[in-house]
């Protein structure tokens, strides 16, 4: 009898401990699914060799970027006319746009690691080949084929990234690529000139120094990169549409009238984020602010991306893709608009910050979504499209913006800002959320 009443009497605590530990874990705050799944350090701990690889090498390919920087000095010392550079800027944008074209193809008719290799060792070639030509032709010949070989790895890097990832950590993994871009270019500009400075002022040390690091990168991508990449295994695949027509190159991308819509916004939005670089400066100086308040919205930029884009990213690659997307493109046209209001340097101040914050938010996923957008087999001509529009609209941007300011004066802020809201609608239509989930 004592005893079935001490067995009862332990029951019933072990009901009530149960009880007390339910409570205690709905109390507790929740997880997001997969939240330490895709934490930043375990998405790159866990990430695959060549993925690694990859991430390591956008960021030396980056800081290595001396040519687009040191181009019109090369030029102008060199005794060619500012007409001549202006016309060498040109053909080196174009080259580079593209290089994103092209690039798609590469990596799928000669895998990811031969279109690396290609474009490296071109790139190692042509830029120490720079030095030494002295026809002014030839040379804008080379300028097209370097800028359109530095850019030919990037689809192939883009679309490795995506197949070697699970859905659930493809826009950690594509921040984690953007901070390679960021930190490189932001210690790029140190680092060529200090081998300026280091070659006595001459541009020899500068251009070798960064054909051998494109090099280096083409012989550490021959070893270590895999010339296709195996796919997943199907429970952790990204789910994909369905092609809407036959499958073959760019037609079939065209074919897709909602990422059609996708490419277009992107473009928009390119055209807007740009706008610092050209119309910024213009505006400025036209209102007499010091170069101080100049320099000083690039660099909170920089800072701002730097410090903070992997933390944001660990909380809004659980949103829906489609609002990151939206709220990114917003942001950035808002922050634009804002360098418009009559409150002096306060206003660029103001608007770099509101803007930054769209470029952390909605960065890592809008460069992410063009690996899940379409069909698996057409990956990187998705992602190749993208890129060259993106590009396309850099390049556009900056004159496009600076003709309005021309013509209408402080009223570009505005217009500028109505360009983003129609990237921002576009872009809430055109996006398929279609990410995979792992719990």
């Amino acid at each position: 009898m004592s005893t079935d009443i001490r067995a009862a009497g332990t029951d019933e605590e072990a009901v009530a401990a149960d009880e007390v530990t339910v409570a205690a874990e709905a109390a507790a705050p929740r997880t997001p699914a997969g939240a330490e799944r895709t934490a930043v350090w375990a998405t790159f701990k866990e990430a695959t060799p060549a993925v690694k690889t990859v991430l390591a090498g956008v960021l030396v390919n980056r800081l290595s970027g001396f040519l687009q920087l040191f181009l019109v000095l090369f030029l102008t010392d060199s005794g060619h006319s500012r007409g001549r550079t202006v016309i060498a800027l040109g053909v080196y944008g174009a080259g580079a746009v593209a290089g994103s074209l092209v690039g798609g193809t590469l990596a799928d008719r000669l895998g990811i690691r031969h279109a690396t290799v290609l474009s490296m060792s071109s790139t190692a070639v042509l830029t120490a080949a720079l030095l030494y030509l002295p026809d002014f032709t030839l040379l804008l010949g080379a300028i097209a084929l370097v800028s359109l070989g530095a850019q030919l790895f990037r689809p192939a890097s883009a679309t490795l990234l995506a197949d070697q990832t699970d859905g659930d950590r493809q826009i950690m993994i594509f921040a984690m690529y953007r901070f390679g871009l960021n930190v490189g270019a932001t210690a790029a500009p140190l680092l060529g000139y200090a081998l300026y400075n280091a070659g006595g002022h001459s541009y020899t040390l500068l251009f070798w120094g960064e054909a051998v690091i494109a090099l280096g990168y083409a012989l550490v991508a021959r070893t270590t990169l895999p010339a296709k990449v195996a796919p997943r295994p199907a429970a952790a695949k990204t789910p994909a549409p369905e092609p809407t027509g036959p499958r073959g190159g760019y037609a079939a991308v065209l074919r897709d009238r909602r990422y059609l819509l996708y490419l277009t916004a992107a473009f928009c939005h390119a055209a807007v984020y740009t706008q610092y670089l050209s119309t910024l400066p213009l505006y400025m100086k036209d209102a007499g602010m010091a170069l101080f308040w100049y320099t000083f919205a690039v660099a909170l930029n920089g800072l701002i991306v730097i410090a903070f884009e992997l933390l944001v990213t660990k909380v809004s690659q659980h949103w829906p893709l489609k609002i990151t997307v939206g709220l990114g493109f917003a942001l950035v046209g808002a922050g634009v608009a804002c360098y418009g209001l009559p409150i002096g340097p306060a206003a660029v101040v103001i608007g770099t910050l509101v803007w930054s914050l769209g470029e952390i938010l909605g960065g890592p996923a809008v460069f992410a979504y063009p690996a899940s957008a379409g069909p698996e087999p057409l990956r990187s001509r998705y992602i190749g499209s993208f890129q060259f529009m993106f590009g396309l609209g850099s390049a556009l941007g900056p004159m496009a913006g600076a003709w309005l300011f021309l013509r209408f004066g402080s009223l570009v802020w505005p217009l500028v800002g109505a360009v983003s809201l129609l990237a921002t609608l576009a872009g809430l239509v055109a996006v398929r959320d279609r990410r995979g989930r792992t719990t």
